[in-house]
């Protein structure tokens, strides 16, 4: 399905970011994915697995708002474009809320194919927005997969991280 520009935009925010976490992950060894520098720390498993939950959280609120709202839905307005910008905190530590907390220990390769999973459910609804400025949800989660790449990366970069 064709997007406007912007969901367009939106869509490409998304897959970029997520594109380069998966560059960061797939090549690693189960242990890798499995280290974590400190007990309070999480593993770069733990990471992903905490990036699916919240990409499928934001799915099914987005689904069940599109759904209650589906005899008000009409097309992206013409001449769309963009949208409202999202406030995110800068920088900073915040404590996930537990819906989205990961396992520990879950095996990497099922960790990337469900989150692969997520993201191809995740571009059907974008396709269903409409008129409804739901897409702030979806900035927020490329957003979101942004800052956790970086904790990945630094997850790498820790001293004592397990070579391949």
């Amino acid at each position: 399905m064709a997007l406007p520009p912007p969901v367009e935009a939106l869509w490409s925010d998304l897959e970029s970011v997520r594109a380069r976490l998966l560059k960061e992950v797939e090549s690693l060894s189960q242990a890798q994915a499995d280290w974590r520098a400190r007990d309070t720390d999480w593993s770069v498993g733990e990471i992903i697995h905490h990036l699916t939950l919240a990409e499928v959280g934001t799915g099914k609120v987005t689904s069940k708002v599109l759904k209650e709202a589906a005899d008000r839905l009409q097309p992206f307005p013409p001449g769309l474009t963009g949208f409202t910008p999202v406030a995110t905190p800068a920088g900073g530590r915040a404590e996930a809320p537990t819906a989205v907390w990961p396992e520990r220990g879950k095996p990497l390769r099922e960790l990337v194919a469900d989150m692969r999973a997520a993201r191809e459910r995740s571009r059907q609804t974008i396709e269903r927005l409409g008129a409804l400025d739901l897409a702030q949800w979806w900035m927020l989660q490329a957003w979101h997969d942004g800052i956790h790449l970086e904790q990945v990366k630094s997850v790498k970069a820790e001293p004592g991280f397990p070579t391949a």
